[in-house]
């Protein structure tokens, strides 16, 4: 998901993971693994605020990133 910037800290990017979490659970997932660049601070907040905890770290395109594991209780 991306925001324009007046958008932006308006909580939508952690309603919208909420709402994504609740679908995964209903299609009987498990876990959910999400990636995001390391100096994406506000992604990485909004993915620990629902639960993210973090995996591994990785290389692509030149910049490093960061993977996250969501847990889904049933």
């Amino acid at each position: 998901y991306s925001f324009r910037p007046s958008y932006r800290r308006k909580v939508f990017a952690t309603v919208m993971l909420r709402q994504l979490l609740e679908v995964a659970k209903k299609a009987g997932m498990n876990e959910l693994y999400l990636s995001v660049e390391k100096k994406n601070e506000p992604s990485v907040k909004t993915i620990i605020r629902n639960g993210g905890v973090y995996e591994r770290s990785f290389q692509i395109d030149g910049e490093q990133a960061d993977i996250y594991r969501i847990a889904l209780s049933k």
